[in-house]
């Protein structure tokens, strides 16, 4: 009878990677929904006891489900050592919904300043909403004219990039964007292969960090749930029953919302 959220990353082994902390990077692991692992788009799915955390009475289902985008803020901003006063530039606020709800949790968490550039208006609008302090709608600007940017806006650059797109352009204004000695965090996926400019972060050690998924930050995010210091309530932008699952995933792949929530509990029809 406990009402629980489900951390989806399970390692089938104790190796190396789990007995240092960073059971994520586990070979090993199970994840939910990742080839070839299979998903838990059913009514009924049993998973690893210990990857299960308790939801406290004032923390909903809903939120529950959004610790695992708010998940990657918190591993994303620990990866950058974003600490109070931190100037941030948040490249991307939501290309597409799935990557909105990350952005969206990660400007909550981040302190005082960031910038968010994206193609998007309605995006960045909810960017403002959240946290960023300022916004860039990028056009047709080079990597080097959006640093510049963000510069003027700040009145200095950031120490912290955490770049969500993936593009190869947004990537090379991250690392021209940022402080020399400051860190740029790689959340984004995007091609395998992709061309930046190297010897200017090596020449003016901008350390660059990836992130894969997440790990040690389900208790950490309920904990800002049931505090209230953060609020995913306002990413659920549309709700479908289980048996419209494919009705739930049209919506994201058309790019619409932010969040797009499945309702396993044919009884419950509430956010």
């Amino acid at each position: 009878g406990d009402r629980v959220a489900i951390e989806p990353g399970v390692p089938r082994e104790m190796d190396e990677f789990c007995k240092t902390g960073r059971y994520n990077l586990s070979p090993t692991i199970f994840f939910c929904a990742t080839p070839p692992d299979d998903g838990n788009l059913c009514r009924y799915y049993k998973h690893s006891a210990s990857y299960c955390y308790k939801l406290p009475d004032n923390v909903t289902f809903e939120e529950g489900a959004l610790i695992e985008p708010l998940s990657v803020g918190i591993h994303a901003c620990r990866r950058a050592g974003v600490t109070l006063g931190s100037k941030v530039f948040v490249s991307g606020s939501g290309t597409v919904a799935t990557l909105g709800s990350w952005v969206l949790c990660l400007l909550q968490l981040l302190a005082l300043f960031c910038v968010s550039p994206d193609l998007s208006s309605s995006r960045l609008q909810k960017a403002k909403e959240v946290g960023a302090d300022f916004t860039i709608q990028v056009k047709n600007e080079t990597p080097q004219e959006v640093a510049s940017k963000v510069e003027s806006l700040l009145g200095c650059k950031p120490e912290i990039t955490v770049e969500c797109t993936g593009v190869q352009a947004c990537i090379q204004a991250g690392i021209y964007a940022t402080r020399s000695g400051g860190t740029l965090v790689l959340v984004g996926l995007g091609s395998e292969m992709v061309t930046v400019p190297i010897v200017n972060a090596a020449v003016r050690e901008v350390d660059i960090r990836g992130i894969f998924r997440y790990c040690n930050t389900w208790p950490v995010a309920i904990a800002l749930l049931a505090s209230k210091r953060i609020n995913v309530k306002p990413l659920v932008t549309h709700r479908f029953p289980l048996e419209k699952a494919l009705d739930a995933f049209e919506t994201t792949k058309r790019g619409e919302g932010v969040k797009v929530m499945l309702k396993c509990d044919p009884s419950d029809h509430n956010p």
